[in-house]
């Protein structure tokens, strides 16, 4: 069978899975990892920082040599380093002598992977022939939301199955995926990089007042991401006081699932529709989502999956309208974008952690938010979440300030 550049895009969707069962495989063994080795919420939070670390440093490296290597090597290295990843965090907890040591080493090695495929997987998507870029844009992004969905529901229920005891099978199973499209992505068809010397150089970019507020709308769009789904599985348990198997299909489950709805419509009716417009309603209603979930108890859940709408074409659309501004740009704007995007990937859930830790610790915060109808065990993550809130309040501003200059001087990011 001939491939074409159809089975790129089927490579691709694939790869975003990948990088979604690296991104949120860990939050889901969180509590297991919490009772298991006696972590604290703060080192918890410090997976995710190694996690969204490492990736901002293979997305330096990404930026730098991918338009020289070619997308090809770097995405078959992506889904190497992914699948030993994935294995580690069964191995290594096991044989060395500290187990949070294992899980800091297995992340580094899957995040290396996961940090490459978000570089290099959109200027693939971006090259592919056709003149509807947002719209594949946001469709290869939805698979990420399927496959945050799919990891989330299926290794919940994985575990409810077969047990906690062993729950090691299960990222040896997942690590599958990224051995399969490592096969399929050396063989199918890429177009060839920008040459060198088309290419807008970076110092260009730079110099640029609209690709640094992309920049920061990154920062932010990461944040408002990850603070909620990577902390949404123990945030629905220790407010509703629900199981394991129903915090993680109620929280992040439910959030992916908003999350891949929203991509898929805008993927639809991405050429009728005012990106820049959409990025502040969105950001807006972020706000909205996140002082829902943590005020007001009833309303924790629907908070929490409302907020999967707004956060959906975040980063998607501002990486768009960057390829859309800048279209000689090469790996260089999806790579640094990217590395501001995990700045906030990882700044933000751990912020989330180190004030739930904090206000734990005191007891008269703790009395205070139980003052406000909050449960006791909730009250950390209900401070955490709500100091993360800085990060869709930061994307409102930019949104606006990009929306000024469009109407200023009819142009877009």
């Amino acid at each position: 069978m001939k491939l074409t550049y159809r089975h790129t895009a089927i490579g691709c969707c694939l790869g975003m899975i990948t990088q979604a069962i690296v991104c949120n495989l860990a939050p889901i063994l969180f509590i297991i990892f919490k009772e298991n080795y006696g972590l604290t919420d703060e080192q918890l939070g410090r997976l995710i920082v190694f996690n969204f670390g490492t990736q901002i440093v293979a997305d330096l490296i990404a930026t730098k040599y991918c338009d020289r290597l070619g997308h090809r090597f770097f995405v078959v290295l992506a889904h190497t380093m992914c699948a030993l990843g994935l294995i580690s965090i069964s191995l290594l907890p096991a044989i060395l002598p500290s187990a949070y040591a294992g899980l800091c080493i297995a992340a580094v090695i899957y995040a290396f992977g996961g940090g490459i495929i978000e570089v290099c997987v959109s200027p693939i998507v971006e090259s592919l022939p056709g003149n509807e870029k947002a719209r594949m844009m946001s469709l290869a992004h939805s698979f990420y939301c399927w496959g945050q969905m799919a990891t989330v529901a299926i290794t919940t229920i994985a575990i409810w199955l077969i047990g906690r005891s062993v729950w090691r099978i299960i990222p040896v199973a997942w690590a599958i995926i990224p051995i399969f499209n490592l096969i399929f992505l050396s063989k199918v068809p890429m177009q060839p990089s920008i040459p060198e010397e088309k290419r807008t150089p970076i110092k260009e970019l730079f110099n640029n007042r609209v690709f640094i507020i992309g920049m920061l709308m990154m920062i932010a769009s990461g944040s408002s991401e990850l603070s909620m789904s990577q902390w949404a599985s123990l945030f629905v348990e220790e407010s509703l006081g629900v199981s394991k198997v129903m915090g993680d299909l109620l929280g992040p489950c439910l959030f992916a699932f908003t999350m891949a709805l929203t991509r898929v419509f805008f993927g639809i009716y991405a050429e009728r529709i005012s990106l820049e417009k959409s990025l502040l309603f969105s950001s807006i209603m972020c706000v909205v989502c996140y002082l829902m979930a943590v005020f007001f108890p009833p309303l924790t859940l629907a908070g929490c999956a409302l907020s999967g709408f707004t956060v959906a074409i975040m980063w998607p659309g501002t990486l768009s309208a960057g390829a859309k501004r800048f279209p000689l740009s090469g790996t260089a704007l999806f790579g640094l974008y990217a590395i501001c995007g995990d700045i906030g990937c990882s700044v933000g859930p751990w912020i989330a952690g180190f004030v739930s830790d904090i206000v734990n610790a005191n007891e008269k915060l703790v009395s205070l938010g139980m003052s406000l109808g909050w449960s006791k065990p909730s009250v950390g993550l209900r401070t955490g979440l709500l100091a993360s809130t800085i990060f869709p309040a930061m994307l409102v501003v930019c949104s606006i300030i990009l929306l000024r200059g469009k109407v200023k001087d009819k142009t877009t990011i």
